[in-house]
C-alpha cells in the first residue's frame, strides 16, 4: 500500500508541477488554454472554469496543456478525440505567436520541475538537515588539483581523521570541505590524528581555488562489499555483500580507493582475493573481467561499495538553498553523463526501468521518511525535466527542435510535417516505455 501511494502522490505531483509551468507560461502571453489535464486518453472526471476544462484523463502516465491553436493530431488521438472542424486563425491561438513566446511555453514545464528540484532539496535540508558522511577521514589526496599553498596536504596518510582546520573541529566530510571553503584566507593549521600530525596550509583568496582545495581531498571508504554484481568475477569467487576486502594478489589493501587500484591494474588476470567475513580470514580465486575506460584496459572485480555512515546537520535557510541548487545541478549533469553513457554502450541498457522500478524506489525512499521521499521526488523531477527535454518529437524536446528549424528555414513546419514527425517520435517513445518495461519484468523474475 505504502508503494502505491507513493507512487501515485509522485506522478501526480510531478505531472501537475510540468504542467502548470505549460499552463502558466501560455496565460502569461495571451494563449489560450482550451484544457489542463493530468493523465491521457479519455476523460475520467473534470470541470470547466473560464475558458479551460479541468480534466484527469485514465491513463496517468503523463499529462497535457490543450492551447488553442496548437495543431498536432498525435495529441488529439492521446486526448481521446479529435477537436472538431476546421476554424478560423485567432490572435490567441499558440501558432500565431513568435518564437520566443512558443519556446518560452513549451520549455516552461521542464523549468517548473527544475525549480521543483530546487524547492525539494532545499525544504528537506531546512526541516531535517543534510545528510553527511560521518567521517573526517582522509582515504586520499589529489595533489595535482591542490593549489599554491596548500601542497602540504599531499603528505596527510591514508586513514588519517582531521579533527581540525583552523578554529572548526569538523564532525563530518562536508564540514572538512565547508572549512576549507569558508576559512578566511591566509594560513591555518590542519590537525589530524591516527597518526597525529598538524600541516599549515594557506586558504587561497579564490572560490575557485577553494573548491579545487575542498575537492582534493577524498572521504575514506572501507574495503567493505555493498553488492555483487551477478555473472561477474566477484559473483563467480562467492565473495558476498558485507565482505571485507583485505589483499589482491597478496597485497594488503586497507580503503576501497586501495582495492579498486589494485583491481584495475590487473585486467583479466586470476587473482587471489583475501576477504574478512564474521571475523574470519578467507582467500577466494577470481578471474577479473576487463573494462575499457579512457586510460586503457583495467580490471573489474564487479562490486559496489556498501552505505557510508552518515548524520543529518542542520543548516540555516541559505545553507537549504546552496544545497538544493548545489543538489540539482550535480544530478543534472549525472543524469546527461547516464545518457551519454548508454548511447555510446558504456551503460548497459538493462539499467533502464520504467515504472515497476519507480514504484520499487519511490515506497523505499516513503518508508525511510517525508524528507527521504521529498529529495526522490525531486530527484525524479530532473530526470522527468532532462527526459522531456529529449529531441524526440511528442516530447517538449522534440517541439523545441521544431522552433529552431523555423527559426533556421524562416517559415514554419507545415502541420502535415509536424504530424508526420509526432507519429514517428511516438512510436519512439511507445518503444522505449515497452523496453524499459520489460527491464522491469525480468529483474521481477530475477533475470
Amino acid at each position: 500500500m505504502t508503494m502505491l501511494l507513493a507512487t501515485v502522490v509522485l506522478l501526480g505531483v510531478l505531472i501537475f508541477v510540468h504542467e502548470l509551468g505549460h499552463f502558466w507560461a501560455a496565460k502569461a502571453v495571451g494563449i489560450r488554454v482550451e484544457r489542463f489535464s493530468i493523465g491521457l486518453g479519455p476523460r475520467v472526471w473534470g470541470y470547466t472554469r473560464g475558458e479551460t476544462e479541468y480534466v484527469l484523463s485514465a491513463i496517468p502516465l503523463g499529462g497535457y496543456v490543450k492551447m488553442q491553436g496548437m495543431e498536432d493530431e498525435v495529441m488529439e488521438h492521446l486526448e481521446g478525440g479529435a477537436s472538431g472542424a476546421p476554424r478560423r486563425p485567432d490572435p490567441r491561438d499558440y501558432d500565431s505567436k513568435p518564437i520566443w513566446a512558443r519556446a518560452f511555453v513549451i520549455s516552461a514545464g521542464v523549468i517548473m520541475n527544475m525549480l521543483f528540484a530546487v524547492a525539494g532539496y532545499s525544504t528537506a535540508a531546512a526541516f531535517w538537515g543534510i545528510e553527511e558522511i560521518a567521517t573526517t577521514r582522509v582515504m586520499a589526496v589529489a595533489d595535482s588539483t591542490l593549489p599554491s599553498g596548500a601542497e602540504a596536504l599531499a603528505d596527510i596518510p591514508s586513514g588519517a581523521g582531521i579533527v581540525q582546520i583552523g578554529d572548526t573541529e569538523p564532525q563530518s566530510w562536508h564540514q572538512v570541505q565547508r572549512a576549507f571553503l569558508e576559512s578566511p584566507p591566509g594560513l591555518v593549521s590542519v590537525v589530524v590524528e591516527s597518526p597525529s600530525a598538524t600541516f599549515q596550509v594557506e586558504i587561497p583568496e579564490g572560490l575557485q581555488d577553494r573548491r579545487s582545495l575542498a575537492a582534493s581531498l577524498e572521504p575514506w571508504i572501507e574495503a567493505r562489499v555493498g553488492s555483487v554484481t551477478p555473472g561477474s568475477a566477484a559473483d563467480l569467487a562467492a565473495i558476498a555483500p558485507g565482505d571485507v576486502v583485505t589483499s589482491v594478489a597478496g597485497i594488503p589493501v586497507a580503503s576501497w580507493r586501495d582495492m579498486v587500484t589494485e583491481v584495475g591494474a590487473r585486467p583479466g588476470e586470476s587473482v587471489e582475493i583475501g576477504i574478512l567475513r564474521d571475523g574470519t580470514e578467507l582467500r577466494r580465486r577470481a578471474e577479473l573481467g576487463v573494462v575499457e575506460d579512457g586510460a586503457g584496459e583495467r580490471g573489474q572485480l564487479g562490486v559496489t561499495s556498501t552505505s557510508q555512515p552518515t548524520v543529518h546537520v542542520s543548516v540555516g535557510l541559505v545553507g537549504a538553498v546552496e544545497y538544493g541548487v548545489d543538489r540539482t545541478v550535480y544530478y543534472s549533469g549525472f543524469i546527461l553523463s547516464f545518457l551519454r553513457d548508454l548511447v555510446t554502450g558504456n551503460v548497459s541498457p538493462r539499467d533502464v526501468g520504467s515504472i515497476g522500478t519507480i514504484a520499487v524506489m519511490s515506497g523505499e525512499a516513503a518508508s525511510r521518511g517525508i524528507g527521504d521521499f521529498l529529495e526522490f521526488m525531486a530527484l525524479f523531477s530532473i530526470n522527468l525535466a532532462i527526459l522531456n527535454m529529449l529531441p524526440i518529437p511528442v516530447l517538449d524536446g522534440g517541439h523545441m527542435v521544431f522552433l529552431g528549424l523555423e527559426l533556421v528555414r524562416g517559415q514554419k513546419l507545415t502541420v502535415k510535417q509536424r504530424i508526420r514527425w509526432s507519429q514517428v517520435g511516438l512510436i519512439v517513445v511507445v518503444a522505449i516505455m515497452v523496453w524499459a518495461l520489460g527491464n522491469d519484468v525480468l529483474r521481477l523474475l530475477g533475470l
